[in-house]
């Protein structure tokens, strides 16, 4: 049976509704993974850390479609426990045609200045090639990457969880099999890779359109409608934290490789880079149910049903703390595997890719609060307290860290950097529910 955004979620229902989203980000980041597992193994260590250096560009474009679907499910989710449809409706099918319409301009745009921007983000002789390539190969998807971002909130908020999980698995499927053809088989390299996530990109973004541009079951469907600035401004608003965050991060990751190249060199980029595909990995976990949460704390929000706001936090704290735990102590057993599968060719690097994830994984036990405060402040369409904490934590408290901890520690305090920041915004993330806990009556 269908769970509704309606219902009095208990902790099954709880576990059973974002579950599929929790996996679908676990498998969007595995198969993310993937690319990086091909370039640096076939297409070699240079190659890899070129990828590593022109991706916190991309994400900065992709930050659009987070934005998008983010505030934009915080609001429709609002307008339909509110108990008005229609608008809910004109709101969503807006977002997705103004999303559609940024994501064409941007990828002309990247497209063109792709060059420069690799040269600004440090690439080299060595490295600025491939930057180029995979760069530019990229934009020709961009519109997709962007829509296949927001509708993993949507989904979630047309009630169509599992929709997601299986769009996600198709597209990753497809990702590996065109990345083993395109760069094992056809040696195609950095390019073979870009290819490959294109294509599957694709895929996660028509097969949506299609299914809300037709007659369904779900609350939401694409209709005619107008641009109405109000909705857009509220939307990104509400969006504003998942925007910073990825702005912040992929700030803090040039921050990091321009730190990480005077203590370590290409190596220590090389082992920062895996850092963030392994962290892709666990922190999806984080980020799934978050997506999958929100939309059911701002339909009970708009509905006035405040002991169901109550009910979700308190069990959203106890899963929380539960899997917070489980992660970390399975990120720190795993640390040499997964670094080897990365560099088992080098085994200094692998020495260093190894310590690196086992400081760095302590952060897991933090992260997940943080993360589910901003989206839960997001859900309330309170996009400033949600923009503050994730300002705080992706962008302020790491750089300090990054330019402090490496004065006492040295390379060990680039690692560190994370958990110091994870407590700092933890810290802040507590006051702010405290101090707001009077307005939303949520404890």
């Amino acid at each position: 049976m269908q769970i509704q955004l309606s219902e009095h979620f208990t902790y099954g229902k709880l576990i059973k509704f974002t579950i599929p989203t929790i996996i679908m980000m676990i498998f969007t980041s595995i198969y993310g993974v993937v690319d990086g597992l091909f370039i640096s193994n076939v297409a070699g260590s240079s190659a890899f850390a070129s990828v590593n250096l022109i991706m916190p560009a991309i994400m900065i474009l992709g930050s659009i479609g987070f934005m998008i679907g983010t505030g934009g499910s915080a609001l429709v989710s609002l307008t339909l426990g509110m108990g008005d449809k229609e608008r809910a409706n004109k709101i969503f099918s807006m977002l997705i045609y103004v999303l559609i319409i940024a994501g064409l301009v941007f990828s002309i745009a990247g497209f063109f200045v792709m060059e420069p921007i690799s040269k600004l983000l440090g690439a080299d002789e060595t490295t600025l090639e491939n930057c180029v390539i995979y760069g530019q190969t990229l934009m020709f998807g961009l519109t997709p990457f962007l829509l296949q971002n927001a509708f993993q909130s949507f989904l979630v908020v047309a009630e169509r969880p599992k929709m997601g999980l299986v769009i996600s698995l198709i597209c990753g499927v497809t990702n590996m099999v065109l990345d083993f053809l395109f760069v094992y088989v056809f040696k195609w390299g950095v390019f073979g890779a870009a290819f490959a996530t294109g294509i599957s990109q694709f895929i996660g973004s028509i097969v949506p359109v299609i299914y809300f541009l037709r007659p369904n079951k779900s609350p939401l469907r694409l209709v005619k409608t107008t641009i109405k600035m109000s909705y857009l401004i509220k939307t990104c608003t509400n969006g504003s934290s998942e925007m910073l965050t990825n702005l912040s991060l992929s700030l803090v990751n040039m921050l990091y490789n321009i730190q990480l190249i005077k203590l370590a060199g290409s190596d220590g980029v090389v082992a920062y880079g895996i850092i963030m595909y392994v962290g892709f990995i666990f922190a999806g976990t984080y980020i799934g149910y978050s997506i999958g949460a929100a939309p059911i704390v701002g339909y009970h929000y708009g509905a006035g049903n405040i002991k169901e706001l109550k009910s979700l936090l308190k069990k959203s704290v106890i899963l929380l703390a539960v899997s917070s735990i489980v992660l970390t102590g399975i990120a720190e057993i795993l640390a040499s595997p997964l670094a080897g599968v990365f560099v088992s060719y080098d085994k200094n690097l692998l020495d260093m890719t190894t310590v690196a994830i086992r400081i760095y994984v302590i952060s897991y036990i933090f992260a997940g609060f943080n993360i589910f405060a901003s989206a839960f402040f997001t859900a309330l369409n309170n996009g400033f307290i949600s923009a503050l904490i994730s300002f705080l934590r992706t962008l302020v408290f790491q750089v300090l860290m990054i330019y402090l901890l490496p004065y006492f520690w040295e390379l060990e305090g680039i690692w560190m950097s994370v958990i110091f920041a994870e407590v700092l915004s933890l810290i802040v993330s507590a006051v702010c529910f405290i101090i707001n806990r009077k307005k939303y009556q949520y404890f």
